[in-house]
């Protein structure tokens, strides 16, 4: 990290502030190592197209931790779908260390990225797989066995709720992190969420600090058992929603 971007770290922290967050030296640190990492990386893969220091810590890093406006994390069992370069689950296991993480991403070559910030910042208790949902979503040691499941990939939301909410136990959780007002997608998944055993239980919309982005967390409650034909086979969701 360049000095310039170092003298940027207020803006991080006062993010943070704003969030009720409090991270140590180590922590800050961990942020940092992410971002160099991830800026290396981006270099000879695509990884994001967001590379300013200021711009990833609100449009990654603030982001991802907004995650607390509708849960605050502590020990919880999280699966992160469609992880990507590792937002929201890196952020959220730099923030919160007591957490146990899986990071799931479709492309192996994410997952040696995401290994490589595992091991550089040290972390503990956290996973990355390579797979698709629609079929881990089937397997019996991963299915129904998180506390909490995160997305903030590209997709519709009955789409994605067919992605994670299998994942998650009885009275767990799936946080859909969207983009703007979502009152016309959430109503398009109602059904979806319904079949596949959950509830929508609390939707904050907020706006991105320093940005002119506004952004909407789902909170949806698993409120049943997953019927045992979801998901449907690979690609399915994505072309047919429920």
């Amino acid at each position: 990290m360049d000095n310039a971007s170092k003298q940027k770290l207020p803006e991080f922290k006062k993010g943070l502030e704003a969030l009720d967050i409090v991270l140590n030296d180590d922590q800050i640190n961990q942020f940092i190592d992410y971002y160099d990492i991830l800026i290396s990386w981006n270099k000879v893969m695509n990884l994001t197209s967001i590379t300013d220091f200021n711009e990833v810590i609100y449009k990654h890093f603030i982001d991802s931790l907004s995650i607390v406006k509708v849960f605050r994390p502590e020990k919880e069992k999280i699966i992160d779908i469609r992880t990507g370069a590792g937002f929201p689950g890196i952020p959220i296991k730099i923030a919160f260390p007591n957490v146990k993480i899986v990071l799931m991403d479709s492309l192996n070559k994410r997952i040696q990225f995401l290994n490589e910030v595992i091991s550089r910042l040290q972390l503990k208790n956290i996973t990355a797989i390579h797979g698709r949902a629609e079929d881990y979503g089937r397997k019996p040691e991963y299915r129904e066995v998180f506390d909490i499941c995160t997305s903030r990939a590209v997709a519709n939301l009955s789409t994605l709720s067919e992605y994670c909410i299998p994942f998650i136990k009885k009275c767990g959780l799936f946080i859909a992190y969207k983009s703007g007002n979502v009152e016309e997608e959430l109503n398009k998944a109602t059904k979806a969420i319904k079949t596949l055993g959950g509830s929508v239980i609390e939707v904050n919309e907020f706006d991105l600090p320093s940005t002119d982005i506004s952004r909407s967390l789902i909170k949806i409650e698993k409120i049943f058992e997953t019927p045992g034909k979801y998901p449907r086979p690979a690609g399915k969701p994505a072309k047919e929603p429920l």
